[in-house]
């Protein structure tokens, strides 16, 4: 960086000061008023993604903040880059800087995704037993009432995606996308299968209900099973890890002892 682009950034970044101190220029109502034209950037499950990191408690206003402030973000790494290499700019440096922008915009949605492959495997191992209660509630009540009822006890991080089904369901949507969602939301082992037959047996009629929920309880038990296997394995690998930290610790001051006791011998 020349002496004349430190010049040109020290003179914008007084400005930009003076103008904010005065109230000239106020930095939150610009990025407020610019954020609309960058919604379409928002993604999908952005919000599901902050709940489940945050809780199920977050507005859609924090959802628009937390937005907003990573526009910031992306919007001031791309400036300095811009007045950083102004004296020398072209259209690669200048595409250069609107990706550097995006890639700092997209920091913080890759660590809400990061966090939410951590808890997967923790979804994993609760879902068959979340199943298991609903199992319960549709013996005395169909599906779309079961699920409603199960909410307030079901695991926190199955609620915000419990709350979606149900409300799409009680919205009148009677197709499978609502169920579907769920799977893709919490996508780990048998999730979708799991979601099929869920969605079958709310239309199934009384006569084959039974049926249908023997089924139902069968594949819950299965997953059950596989999912304290997977339990007992991780108590196992933990423990084998353990051992062999020990067994590498013992075995190298063992070494070590060894080693300095042999030198100390040659010393002499």
């Amino acid at each position: 960086m020349n002496s004349q682009s430190i010049m040109f950034l020290l003179i914008a970044a007084i400005i930009f000061f003076i103008f904010h101190y005065n109230k000239v220029l106020d930095g939150k109502k610009f990025i407020s008023d610019l954020s609309p034209y960058f919604h379409f950037l928002m993604e999908d499950d952005y919000k599901f993604l902050l709940i489940l990191k945050y809780g199920a408690d977050i507005t859609d206003a924090d959802v628009d903040v937390l937005y907003r402030k990573r526009i910031r973000t992306g919007l001031i790494a791309m400036s300095i880059f811009f007045i950083y290499n102004i004296n020398k700019m072209n259209f690669v440096l200048l595409l250069f800087s609107v990706i550097i922008g995006f890639a700092i915009f997209k920091i913080d949605y890759a660590k809400l995704k990061s966090n939410h492959k951590q808890h997967m495997h923790q979804i994993n191992l609760m879902l068959p037993y979340y199943l298991k209660s609903l199992e319960i509630l549709i013996q005395h009540y169909t599906v779309p009432v079961a699920i409603n009822r199960s909410i307030p006890t079901a695991p926190e991080i199955f609620q915000p995606g419990l709350k979606r089904l149900a409300a799409a369901i009680d919205a009148g949507d009677s197709s499978v996308d609502p169920y579907m969602q769920f799977a893709k939301d919490y996508p780990v082992r048998d999730s979708m299968r799991m979601m099929r037959l869920l969605y079958r047996l709310g239309l199934g009629s009384q006569e084959n209900k039974q049926e249908q929920l023997m089924m139902f309880s069968r594949t819950v038990s299965a997953l059950q099973n596989k999912s304290r296997e997977q339990r007992y394995q991780n108590r196992l690998d933990k423990m084998e890890n353990k051992t062999m930290l020990m067994l590498f610790c013992t075995g190298g001051g063992v070494l070590g002892f060894m080693l300095l006791t042999m030198f100390m011998m040659m010393g002499s």
